[in-house]
């Protein structure tokens, strides 16, 4: 019978050879680039780029409520996530 660890060990070792291997193609190839938005390093970040504005709508969404409620239901949202990682962390 082949050791359960030995098993997960080369699983573990298949699934990084193949996300390397996969990550590499997907750079090679330039897959998921979009050539009119070329900004290299750190095009993540917004500020790096130009006419940011015109890429999104801002007026796509209107807020109904006040802000006030949506700070609230923000920092609810937190508290309940904390308490059930506590709980998860506990079982």
């Amino acid at each position: 019978m082949i050791n359960k660890q030995k098993v997960f060990k080369v699983i573990t070792i298949t699934v990084i050879v193949v996300t390397l291997v996969l990550a590499g193609y997907i750079m090679w190839n330039h897959l998921g680039l979009n050539p009119e938005m070329d900004f290299g390093a750190g095009a993540y970040y917004y500020a790096d780029i130009p006419d940011f504005d015109k890429w999104i709508s801002w007026d796509g969404y209107e807020a109904k409520l006040p802000y006030w409620v949506y700070v609230v239901l923000f920092l609810a949202w937190g508290y309940l996530m904390y308490r059930l990682w506590k709980w998860v962390d506990k079982h």
